[in-house]
């Protein structure tokens, strides 16, 4: 079975024009099948500004009102994801650029109002990707560029967290491929202390998050980012790390023991 690799960029490195291009420049040189999902960084935000939009988050999620969803898309489907298919071109890297609209990969339902109206923002079926349209582009070599925006079928694109984009992609392919998970940003890993980047968590497990959360070790922006990767590895995904966009070659290309390896419970 082919091994696909499924890398979620994000954070600072999406901010950073040089940390960006080094990344990419990484990217482009793993071996094997890949898949890139990307964030929007601060950009949006900054534009929002700009434009007079109050940007509204809420436990690090974005409110997604009509005129802030024009701007993400522009951001993150537009001008972020095609700088990125762009400069891998330029490496020699074939991308294509892609929306969960487009060839209908990524489906999603907008979410449902309960506590809080987050507005046009997705939740996606992890078993109702496109895995057909991803196999035609992986099949031929070519590398898709996921941005953080999916569809709900009947003519509305959604906001989508880029963790949960990367944590569905990586689970619906398991069921054709050998699917391995790299959540990548500007920290080393899961960090015991975040004050001290080198207190990396090397391991972690199901019951390990239950307790690193009561204590207190692992909390705010860092929960969703592991309630994806855990989810990942409970459907069919043979591995996740968490780890710095440095990495991704020692990772991927030399089997090395870099950042944070969630294990799945024994």
């Amino acid at each position: 079975m082919k091994t696909v690799y499924i890398i979620k960029v994000g954070g600072n490195v999406i901010d950073e024009p040089v940390v960006l291009d080094k990344f990419l420049s990484d990217f482009s040189k793993l071996n094997g099948l890949k898949i890139l999902v990307h964030g929007g960084g601060k950009i949006a935000t900054e534009l929002s500004k700009t434009l007079g939009i109050i940007p509204q988050m809420l436990n690090g999620r974005r409110i997604t009102d009509a005129e802030t969803l024009k701007v993400v898309t522009m951001v993150y489907a537009g001008l972020i994801n095609k700088n990125i298919v762009a400069k891998l071109q330029a490496l020699k890297c074939n991308a294509i650029g892609l929306t969960g609209a487009d060839a209908n990969t990524i489906p999603a339902t907008k979410r449902s109002v309960e506590e809080t109206d987050y507005g046009f923002v997705g939740d996606i079926d992890n078993f109702n990707l496109a895995i057909q349209s991803l196999k035609l582009f992986l099949d031929n070599r070519m590398v898709p560029v996921f941005s953080a925006i999916t569809h709900d079928g009947v003519g509305s694109l959604l906001n989508t967290n880029a963790d949960t984009i990367a944590s569905a992609l990586a689970t619906a392919l398991s069921k054709e491929y050998e699917t391995v998970l790299l959540y990548c940003f500007e920290k080393k890993g899961v960090l015991k202390d975040v004050n001290d980047n080198n207190s990396v968590i090397t391991k972690i497990s199901g019951s390990d998050y239950d307790r690193l959360k009561q204590t207190g070790i692992i909390y705010q922006g860092m929960i969703p980012k592991l309630d994806n990767a855990f989810t990942a590895i409970d459907n069919g995904v043979k591995a996740v790390y968490i780890c710095h966009a440095d990495d991704i070659i020692s990772i991927i290309n030399k089997g090395e023991q870099k950042g944070t390896c969630l294990i799945k419970e024994k």
